[in-house]
């Protein structure tokens, strides 16, 4: 079958990896895609959110099925169109997708169907948000634009004035846009911090499986908020105890909430979860594979993609054989230098052809130049997984992978996966 991929980041290019592995493929075309999708497939110039470019060419490329990597196209309704075209595709509708992109209407659903979460209470005014400050009896507390944001839109905030300071941007200033309309206001929760993954036709789960990522552009946490700088899996407390316990507490009431009160929710859900003293709670849903963790989760993915992704549109997973590898996963993040702020681009990137078997470069912020180099294109530039029996040789094994890239003020964390396992 021929396959449209969405997306032009490590997500996407760790899933054209793992697509290239299925029998069932004749070609893959990735839109956008990046320097490391085109050696898998055909990239095309056609944006990530240009919905109609995207299904007029699945329309004259007798594409057979479309699997959407980011969330923008999915909140702005993909899904609902290619359907309406008899077109397959792989994610949730707009409805569903309400999950990742709107934070209050996530609060919602979790409220109705009794699944745990942080205390709570939304504003679309800046000035009632600031004043129920005053309400607060202990800080950090935690502030996040309603909308999407590229995983920036949170800010954990010590004290009132970085509280009052945080409303300002969201709401004021409008750092993230329309995004920040409305923010939700809610309980700083303590714990170990994981994210589960399953896939999901809307009524059948495939077996859950979980990573951890690194959010913070500094080393010990510091810093602001990045799209992630690096993960792993399996998490240390990661058992069959905590797999029951978030597929009935989280990942099940969420599927059947979605089924009985709004639009079935097909695709992958990701929970990101907070293991607590009074059990996991919520910190937040997106609808769909995560970046950086899609890089460490694939390599440990047994089963073949296609499959699994068919078997969703079809409404057949539970017929479906979704296995994960017991091993360790480990992937290192390569930045450009002053990312999340301003940064530069276009630096050729030395190191990427040396042949190692025992780590897998996934592409991100890349492309070619004029002469045919690959050079830096974005924020995130590179990740660089490994996998191995035990979480340390990984470790071991993907920094010293990421240690033989070179670019112009190339930026890394050096604790990632640090003291594990």
């Amino acid at each position: 079958m021929n396959v449209l991929l969405v997306g032009s980041g490590g997500r996407e290019h760790a899933l054209a990896w793992k697509i290239n592995q299925s029998p069932k493929l004749d070609r893959l075309f990735i839109a956008p895609g990046n320097a490391g999708t085109q050696s898998l497939g055909t990239n095309l110039q056609i944006s990530d959110t240009d919905i109609d470019g995207l299904l007029q060419f699945a329309k004259k490329n007798d594409v057979g099925l479309t699997i959407v990597g980011p969330e923008a196209p999915l909140a702005s309704g993909i899904v609902d169109i290619f359907a309406d075209a008899e077109l397959p595709i792989f994610g949730p509708k707009a409805a569903a997708a309400k999950l990742e992109s709107s934070k209050s209407f996530a609060k919602k659903v979790m409220g109705k169907w009794g699944i745990p979460t942080a205390s709570h209470v939304s504003f679309n005014k800046p000035d009632k948000a600031i004043a129920y400050l005053d309400e607060i009896t202990s800080f950090p507390t935690v502030i996040k634009a309603d909308g999407l944001a590229a995983g920036k839109g949170v800010y954990i905030c010590k004290n009132k004035a970085e509280a009052v300071s945080a409303i300002s941007e969201i709401m004021v200033s409008k750092v993230f846009g329309n995004a920040g309309k409305t923010l939700v206001i809610e309980e700083f929760l303590d714990g170990w911090e994981l994210s589960a993954f399953a896939f999901t036709d809307g009524n059948s789960i495939s077996e859950l499986v979980a990573a951890c990522d690194y959010k913070r552009i500094g080393e010990d946490d510091t810093g602001p908020n990045t799209g992630g700088m690096g993960a792993f899996s399996p998490p240390p407390i990661w058992d069959q105890n905590m797999k029951d316990t978030i597929m009935d507490l989280v990942i099940r009431p969420v599927i059947d909430g979605m089924r009985t009160d709004h639009e079935p929710f097909m695709g992958t859900l990701f929970a990101g979860m907070m293991i607590t003293n009074e059990g996991p709670k919520v910190v937040e849903f997106n609808c769909r594979l995560g970046d950086p963790e899609t890089q460490v989760l694939l390599p440990l993915l047994d089963s073949d993609l296609l499959d699994i992704v068919e078997s969703c549109v079809n409404g057949t997973l539970e017929s479906s054989d979704v296995k994960w590898s017991s091993n360790s996963s480990v992937a290192i993040v390569l930045a450009s230098g002053g990312y999340p702020n301003s940064y530069s681009t276009g630096h050729r990137i030395g190191g990427i052809s040396h042949r190692d078997e025992k780590t897998k470069i996934f592409h991100a912020g890349t492309t070619t130049n004029s002469e045919g180099d690959v050079v830096t294109n974005g924020g995130r530039v590179l990740s660089v997984n490994a996998v191995a029996k035990n979480m340390e040789l990984a470790r071991s094994v993907a920094y010293a992978g990421a240690k033989r890239i070179s670019f112009k003020d190339v930026y890394m964390r050096n604790d990632i996966a640090k003291n594990v396992g």
